[in-house]
């Protein structure tokens, strides 16, 4: 018998100069990067609060506030290996990963397949098991006047039960 959950995901930054933009554990090149007390890879974040909460594990703000200087720009690839290794102790394993970024600049497609393959690494799982899509606002809000980026991510986890 299995056991299937489906969680969702949801982050946002706000861009600032000086900061190297960091999505899904790829430097892009890129004239700002985005703010916040880690990395702030919102695609990495909006991923890992999916799993989490799939998992009913939390989010990522209650497992690593930003509150503590332990995760001061700490790479969100560091703590994608922590929300893995509280799946595999909870049971769980990834059976896949559907993520969208949503900016209107830089254009993400040259990068896709390098964060495809580095989430899938961080999670132990295979890169057919892990999507991720770019889109614009059509220049509307805060994504579409350039002050920030955004990412959804959905999961589906499978949980073994003897």
């Amino acid at each position: 018998m299995t056991n299937l959950r489906i969680g969702h995901g949801y982050d946002v930054h706000r861009l600032t100069e000086g900061r190297p933009l960091v999505l899904g554990g790829v430097e892009i090149p890129y004239a700002k990067g985005l703010l916040g007390h880690s990395d702030a890879d919102v695609l990495l974040h909006a991923i890992m609060d999916a799993l989490l909460g799939a998992a009913a594990l939390g989010d990522i703000g209650k497992l690593f506030p930003d509150q503590d200087d332990a995760f001061l720009n700490i790479s969100s690839l560091i703590l994608l290996e922590k929300v893995r290794g509280k799946l595999e102790k909870s049971g769980y394993c990834v059976v896949n990963i559907d993520a969208t970024v949503i900016a209107q600049q830089p254009k993400i497609a040259p990068y896709i397949q390098d964060m495809r393959q580095c989430i899938a690494e961080k999670l132990g799982i295979g890169c057919e098991q892990v999507n991720v899509k770019g889109t614009t606002e059509e220049k509307l809000g805060f994504t579409g006047d350039g002050s920030g980026i955004a990412a959804h991510a959905v999961c589906l986890l499978e949980k073994k039960i003897l």
